[in-house]
């Protein structure tokens, strides 16, 4: 497959919200320019970092108006547009497609937990609706619905589905999946503990909740590896680990934005049924961004 979506890093961006839990478009804006500035290689806009669960049809709508005006064609970005209710999922990947998105991201159905065969229908739905490209999304940790080697292989048969944000721990699945769907299917990290490990058979990168912190260096980590200095790359996954796994000590993006707080970047808004980290857990994550020169 010629085209691709990106490769390096994508950030699966936050979404600031203002005291009152509306979108805090200033801060969403200066974000953007940031992470554009530093590099980044591609953006995802109201995925699971961004809250998107928690956005009304209107605010989801606008978030990707404003973010496809505010990136202008510097950079690629994704929508996260799927849902356990297929016919709005489509609704949103097409006001995403209005928008100017790369293509979107489509999570497998929560709580209505379909089959393998459900699955090839529900994403082949979208994709037929589509003129830009699909990635889809597996993580099973959150929808208790997992994607399939087999069902995978049935999917890169359409031309609309092009790649895969692999969240399953499950390595092996993973290799399977890679091995059986060759190059039909670009295949992203979806963890950041995994980032070269998913490199290492084939991946063209990560989409990335660390790079809302570090855009530079998440990208510069996958380059490296790309480029052939795959030292430098175990070097940097190792260095940010500890980093990783704060950012994961409670449910994603509690952590991210609590982080991106600190560092000035936005509010320490989050939206029902997301709080402000534990104390213990936040000072844990302080020392983690210290310890990488991070200053807090």
């Amino acid at each position: 497959m010629a085209n691709h979506l990106f490769i390096g890093a994508a950030t699966a961006l936050i979404t600031p919200f203002n005291s009152d839990g509306t979108i805090n478009y200033e801060q969403f804006g200066n974000l953007i320019d940031w992470q554009i500035e530093e590099g980044i290689d591609a953006l995802i806009i109201a995925g699971t970092t961004g809250e998107g669960a928690t956005l009304s049809d209107e605010e989801h709508k606008e978030l990707m108006e404003f973010a496809g005006q505010r990136i202008n064609g510097r950079i690629p970005w994704i929508g996260g547009t799927g849902s356990n209710d297929t016919a709005y999922g489509i609704q949103l990947s097409q006001a995403a497609e209005k928008s100017g998105a790369s293509g979107v991201l489509l999570v497998t159905p929560y709580y209505n937990k379909t089959t393998q065969g459900g699955l090839i229908r529900m994403f082949t739905e979208y994709a037929d609706a589509l003129n830009i490209p699909v990635m889809l999304y597996n993580v099973p940790s959150r929808t208790g619905v997992n994607i399939e080697p087999d069902t995978y292989l049935a999917l890169s048969k359409h031309p609309n589905i092009v790649a895969i944000k692999e969240a399953n721990s499950d390595i092996a699945k993973i290799v399977e999946t890679k091995a059986k769907v060759g190059d039909n299917l670009d295949l992203y990290s979806g963890n950041d503990d995994q980032i070269v490990p998913i490199l290492s058979v084939g991946g063209l990168g990560v989409v990335s909740v660390l790079s809302n912190l570090l855009p530079r260096e998440t990208h510069e980590l996958v380059m490296a590896y790309i480029n052939g200095d795959r030292e430098t790359a175990c070097q940097m996954q190792l260095k940010y680990m500890e980093l990783v796994k704060a950012l994961f000590c409670e449910t994603n993006p509690i952590p991210a934005k609590c982080a991106m707080a600190h560092m000035g970047w936005c509010d320490n808004h989050l939206r029902s049924p997301l709080y402000p980290m534990e104390p213990a857990n936040e000072e844990r994550l302080l020392n983690a961004m210290r310890n990488i020169g991070i200053g807090v």
